[in-house]
């Protein structure tokens, strides 16, 4: 059985805590976080602490914390001959200061605390400094998901770019959707069904294939009605990303 200390209590590790409070192949010894008062709902479940001297022997210390408190956060620990790992997307494995093994547990996903996950779908990219470690983290990852990769520093940064453009810029424009709606007194409603479509739709084609829309015809009559109904804003990003479509197919406003 694989012991494990979670250090963090953020979206991350809170999802990652559940689910290895539950996991047969795992024991969660510990988690720690420097404001216990937010995990105390777990002390009838696991040892909790908000001291770093007071953690306890595992084989796997996952930090879960904002991206750039990592480096500093990390040399704080003793922990010599331990593997310690980060689950940040966009952190190097190197920039861990403890004395320890270094690894990273990446999960791509996003994370809120009001919404359950289904974690056997997760897709979950390890990397480790030695293969012995590595095959660990490997062992964890399958006890969790059936989605595993071996993805190295400068690929996973690449690949948290890239997530930033699927996700978070994406649900960006489901706001920006969702105020003209609102202003117009529209219920949003209407448009998920849309929305859905469009995410399932790449299951079985590709994005390049996918694309439909005014700028993908080039119907710059449509276009140039939708910009003056917009904001400022609303226009900039518009027109930035209808450029870009327009681009992409080798078409010109």
């Amino acid at each position: 059985m694989i012991k494990v200390i979670i250090l963090g209590a953020g979206n991350v590790a809170f999802h990652l805590t559940t689910n290895l409070l539950k996991n047969i192949e795992v024991k969660l010894v510990q988690v720690y976080n420097r404001d216990i008062t937010k995990i105390q709902y777990l002390k009838n479940q696991t040892s909790i602490t908000n001291n770093l001297t007071d953690l306890k022997e595992a084989d796997i210390y996952i930090i879960s914390i904002p991206d750039n408190a990592i480096s500093n956060f990390s040399s704080k620990l003793e922990l010599k001959n331990k593997l310690v790992v980060h689950t940040s997307g966009c952190t190097a494995m190197n920039e861990l200061q403890s004395n320890s093994n270094k690894g990273v547990f990446y999960l791509v996903q996003s994370f809120s605390k009001e919404r359950k996950v289904d974690f056997s779908k997760i897709p979950i990219c390890i990397e480790a400094e030695t293969d012995k470690d590595f095959k660990l983290l490997k062992k964890l990852a399958k006890s969790i998901s059936n989605n595993n990769y071996s993805i190295n520093s400068k690929q996973r940064e690449s690949l948290h770019i890239a997530a930033v453009f699927v996700n978070n810029f994406v649900n960006h424009l489901y706001y920006i959707g969702n105020q003209i709606c609102e202003e117009n007194k529209i219920s949003f409603e209407i448009l998920k069904p849309l929305i859905l479509e469009t995410a399932n739709k790449i299951t079985s084609l590709d994005p390049i294939n996918a694309q439909t829309g005014p700028a993908m015809r080039n119907d710059t009559k449509t276009i140039e009605k939708h910009t003056t109904k917009l904001t400022v804003n609303q226009q900039e990003i518009y027109t930035l990303l209808t450029k870009s479509i327009t681009k992409t197919y080798g078409k010109k406003l």
